[in-house]
């Protein structure tokens, strides 16, 4: 007799907000599922087009329903928004358009009430230049020393004309910028990695260590759980700032160690943040942003005195390829196990192409994509693949409204893009607006939910249907299979938590491991395939059928089986 699985089947019950959570627990943040808001995308509150902390406030419920364990927030601080809060003016400010410290501390408390836990941004590797800090350095003048605090240079040739040095900005052209002083002469050069408004700071200056100790503790004693270091491979330079000595370098991103990414200072600067994060009780935690050339340089940031995540960009970069994700699935935990961390698996962010739309393109694309591809076959392996990562030891983390299938929105009009990189005509390909659009909640109105006042990116037509409304309580729909899978995962004591998998023989293309009693087959081929039926069906990503033993999967399918 042979037998149908259907894709999803919605859960009988809900998690209890009153039972306690995975967060609720010691090392939570070993298998915990993180979900990241992106504030100005997620929930409107005022009508002004505009996400806010207040709009993520009244959405707490939905996450806690979800099934996730806690909430990261892109940045909110004060900011000039010339790269979308990452140039921070003030760091114990809420900006304006978000709302202000008590609707901070009140989105705390009521996660906490919850049982969810949050973790914030962390902005160390540069400012905006309109901090306090930068503002005076400019207007006092050379000698200044708060001029010390930053990386200011004298230019080379002739007259200073030129940048101190060769490097170039993440976001295209040089790397340095050119005052002009109180006098009205040309002056210094500062550096900034990324865009012009955000100088960074010189971690070799004890002040600067000093400030962020202290910002450190001033969100810890609100309430936060944790921080999410941005470019927290980027704060210590090379002694000296040399040359890199080539014009291509965004290229060797990610391929080798430069002069001003992934510096081994780096590691005592979180050594000391360490103890103070040690010094408050309830578990926080430090996840680190590091691009780094291999997963064995990321192991360095989470050694047991340093920080406790950082984010696997290896395992995000990787084709939807069976023996390419097995690689790289290996790779990370052997990284991780010596140092005792646990592997991070993520898709998605709001700095890459969404995985449904990457997974619709043809591969070697890279993570910035600027076609939609076959929408169907993009959701069909973004839903598998999810269930690949949520099937994996260690902690996973959710772009917000993955869990809902979206894809990018590739055909957005010039002329409302805001992505600073978009601008700079080099460096980044600067489509990263299409992954910040505001997400649906309902099927109709102005912004599908988000706020009563439009928003700030557009929306596409259909995007309604893609909604949280629509997809409540469907069986088979991509919501409710996140919430199958998140719920399983927490009733589950062999998923989670962990360091290893069992590899199971597997035909071509496929991926199979055990873990426990728990069995995990995931189709990369395009086509069908026959395993071995390994027991009660779990959850499937798409239909298959089992007989006399054996099931059929799908092309680009996960199916979780039980043995017990």
């Amino acid at each position: 007799m042979s037998q149908q699985h259907s894709a999803a089947p919605a859960p009988t019950t809900r998690p209890d907000p009153a039972v306690a959570t995975v967060a609720q627990r010691g090392d939570w943040w070993r298998d915990a599922v993180i979900y990241q808001v992106y504030p100005r995308s997620f929930a409107d509150s005022n009508g002004d087009g505009m996400g806010d902390l207040e709009g993520v406030r009244s959405r707490l419920p939905y996450l806690r329903s979800l099934g996730v364990d806690a909430v990261w927030l892109s940045p909110f601080y004060a900011s000039p928004q010339a790269d979308a809060g990452y140039d921070v003016a003030d760091y114990r400010a809420v900006d304006p358009m978000f709302g202000n410290l008590l609707d901070a501390d009140a989105l705390i408390r009521d996660a906490h009430d919850l049982g969810l836990r949050i973790i914030v941004d962390l902005v160390p590797n540069h400012s905006s230049d309109q901090h306090e800090w930068f503002k005076r350095a400019l207007a006092e003048g050379p000698g200044s020393p708060l001029r010390d605090r930053y990386h200011f240079r004298p230019g080379k040739g002739a007259h200073g004309e030129l940048p101190p040095n060769d490097w170039e900005s993440i976001f295209g052209g040089p790397a340095w910028t050119r005052i002009t002083e109180p006098d009205g002469a040309p002056g210094e050069w500062y550096l900034h990695l990324f865009a012009p408004e955000q100088p960074d700071f010189n971690w070799e200056h004890p002040a600067v260590g000093d400030e962020f100790r202290s910002i450190l503790r001033f969100w810890l004693d609100i309430g936060v759980d944790g921080f999410r270091i941005d470019v927290a491979h980027g704060l210590v330079k090379a002694e000296g700032l040399p040359d890199l000595g080539s014009h291509d370098q965004l290229k060797l991103l990610g391929n080798d160690v430069m002069p001003f990414f992934d510096q081994d200072g780096v590691h005592e600067v979180y050594r000391q943040w360490r103890l103070v994060l040690d010094e408050y009780a309830g578990e926080r935690i430090f996840v680190a942003e590091a691009w780094t050339p291999t997963v064995e340089r990321t192991a360095n940031y989470v050694r047991p005195d340093e920080l406790h995540q950082a984010f696997n960009f290896q395992y995000l970069a990787t084709e939807w390829d069976a023996a390419e994700l097995k690689v790289v699935i290996d790779r990370t935990l052997d990284a991780m196990r010596p140092v005792g961390a646990p592997a991070t698996w993520v898709l998605s962010n709001h700095d890459v192409t969404r995985h449904a739309t990457r997974f619709a393109n043809p591969p070697g694309l890279g993570t910035q994509i600027r076609t939609a591809g076959d929408r169907a076959l993009g959701l069909r392996r973004a839903r598998a693949a999810s269930l690949l990562m949520l099937a994996l030891p260690g902690s996973a983390y959710v772009y917000q409204g993955e869990e809902l299938g979206l894809p990018d929105v590739v055909d957005l009009p010039d002329e409302v893009r805001q992505d600073p990189a978009y601008f700079r005509g080099a460096g980044q390909d600067g489509f990263r607006d299409g992954c910040r659009v505001p997400i649906p909640w309902t099927r109709e109105g102005s912004s599908y939910g988000f706020g009563e006042g439009g928003s700030w990116l557009p929306q596409p037509t259909g995007w309604g249907e893609l909604s949280v409304q629509a997809q409540q309580g469907v069986p088979g729909s991509t919501l409710e299979l996140y919430r199958s899978a998140l719920e399983l995962r927490r009733s589950l004591p062999d998923l989670g938590a962990g360091d290893s998998v069992e590899w199971l023989r597997a035909p071509e293309g496929v991926l199979a491991f055990r873990r426990g009693e728990f069995v995990c087959v995931a189709n990369t081929s395009g086509e069908s395939v026959t395993t071995p039926a390994y027991g009660p069906v779990l959850l499937a990503s798409g239909e298959l059928t089992e007989a006399d033993g054996e099931a059929k999967v799908p092309a680009d399918t996960t199916v979780w089986f039980t043995t017990a």
